[in-house]
């Protein structure tokens, strides 16, 4: 009779594990489509901010070459080139995010 109520009392025990087990989706889920959105946004921001910067360029560029100080265009041009590349991993970057809001929000969705 002991044997039998030590074995019902350990198949309980035992048993309850899986009745608190996550199935891997919940918060986490919800956190990981957060941290994609802040970081589209960022990206977003950064992006604006390099457009300002090259206007600023260009404009710099105009003056250089209207006064005839070809390595001052020179210089400019090389941060023009610089800040078009940032632009371009930046919407590289939003691009992989918006993926990523997608794929989430697709298993976010689909959960039982």
């Amino acid at each position: 009779m002991k044997f039998k109520l030590l074995g019902l009392a350990l198949i309980a025990a035992l048993g309850t594990g899986t009745v608190f087990a996550q199935n891997g989706y919940g918060w986490r889920d919800r956190r990981d489509l957060r941290h994609d959105y802040a970081d589209r946004n960022a990206d977003r921001r950064d992006i604006r901010r390099d457009e300002a910067r090259i206007a600023h360029d260009r404009r710099e560029l105009r003056e250089e070459l209207r006064e005839g100080n070809y390595r001052g265009a020179e210089h400019e041009r090389a941060e023009l080139n610089r800040e078009y590349r940032d632009i371009n991993q930046d919407r590289a970057d939003i691009y992989r995010d918006n993926r990523d809001i997608r794929h989430d929000r697709n298993d976010y969705r689909w959960r039982y």
